[in-house]
């Protein structure tokens, strides 16, 4: 089925009490067993499952296209799982341009645990293979990434990855699988913050992981998932799944409004660089038009005149919100290096967009008396 049917089929559970159409919300934290000890319908304890968060993890996988689901109560928690499953002296690889959480918890947490990492281009496939360590274990790609939105062959470092013995996981946070599917191309496991798109409302946080299939890495990431209890609560397992109804046609109509303001932003007098995949302009445009079905909601716009030019035209903006986060219906706009901190390799002028369900002309209308303030 194609994405469209599969929001609204996976959505679907059998209520065997009032017949609902939409799924009821199960609060309880525990089952009742049958007489002989047994349970019929295969849920103990809700740390373990939990009848909205199997319907989510069911659907997750469904749109990626992978054997199975894990919904965890952030994004980071699900990343922090699966690096949890690696072993101590196990050495990761990640792009030099990604999410600020991901390496701060490489550093931070499993570095000192026993982990090693090293971070390189990852437009660069000779310099991610001369990378590879006899102790590579997985190569961590996200694209398009945050905040430059570089383009990564998904299928070339795959190849690399398990040619080397290597798991290859895909953050597919900001392409959804509505424009990308990562497994299909050779990836593992795809995560997400389903806080962003999937959730698309701004209004629930959590994440997920998706399997390409069973086995070892799978079973013992789902095993600690359950020892460590960081699961997504019943509601917002609820909250995603209707907000999944809506995904592929708000991610489109997202897509489509990302364009002209990429196009209108690149021509701009007081703009340095547009950091958007769309462009043909863009390094990785001919990788994007390969491997995704459109180009993304997002873009990152370089202004000239530096930090304070910056701010000025962030601080001039009306109907963008000045916000952390993306994927929302409403447009966010957000000096990056700033929220990052003072180690931060992103451009102190860089302003990074996620474009919400606004009318495009109104969005480009606010962005250039923002921006003629600097002319």
């Amino acid at each position: 089925m194609h994405p469209e049917t599969l929001a609204i089929y996976q959505n679907r559970m059998a209520d065997a009490n009032a017949w609902a159409v939409v799924p009821p919300i199960s609060l309880s934290t525990t089952f009742e067993r049958e007489a002989d000890g047994s349970f019929p319908h295969g849920h103990i304890y809700s740390r373990a499952s939990n009848p909205n968060r199997d319907l989510l993890e069911t659907a997750l996988a469904q749109l990626e296209g992978g054997f199975a689901g894990l919904a965890f109560s952030s994004g980071q928690a699900a990343t922090m799982t699966l690096l949890l499953a690696l072993r101590p002296g196990d050495h990761v690889i990640l792009g030099d341009d990604a999410y600020h959480g991901t390496p701060a918890l490489l550093e931070e947490l499993f570095h000192p645990w026993g982990l090693t990492y090293t971070r390189v281009d990852f437009t660069d496939l000779e310099a991610i293979r001369s990378s590879i360590h006899e102790n590579t274990s997985l190569i961590w790609i996200e694209t398009p990434s945050n905040p430059l939105l570089k383009i990564a062959d998904i299928q070339a470092i795959a190849d690399l990855a398990h040619q080397a013995g290597a798991w290859c996981a895909c953050d597919n946070t900001w392409a959804t699988p509505i424009l990308q599917r990562p497994l299909d191309l050779g990836c593992d496991v795809v995560m997400h913050s389903t806080t962003k798109y999937i959730g698309g409302h701004s209004d629930v946080l959590s994440g997920a992981l998706i399997f390409r299939e069973d086995g070892d890495f799978y079973q013992r990431v789902r095993r600690y998932q359950t020892l460590g209890g960081a699961v997504a609560a019943p509601f917002d397992c609820w909250m995603l799944l209707r907000g999944i109804k809506t995904l592929p046609t708000r991610v489109k109509a997202q897509s489509a409004t990302a364009l002209q303001l990429a196009q209108f932003l690149h021509q701009h007098p007081a703009v340095e660089a547009v950091h958007y995949p769309g462009l043909e302009s863009h390094p990785g445009h001919a990788i994007a038009q390969k491997q995704m079905t459109r180009f993304g909601a997002m873009l990152s716009v370089q202004i000239k005149g530096g930090s304070d030019a910056a701010m000025t035209v962030a601080g001039r903006v009306q109907l963008f919100t000045r916000a952390t986060s993306l994927g929302g219906i409403e447009s966010l706009i957000e000096h990056r290096a700033s929220v990052e901190g003072p180690n931060t390799s992103t451009p102190q002028n860089l302003l990074r967009i996620s474009v919400g369900l606004e009318h495009a002309d109104d969005l480009i209308a606010d962005l250039e008396q923002a921006l003629n303030a600097l002319t």
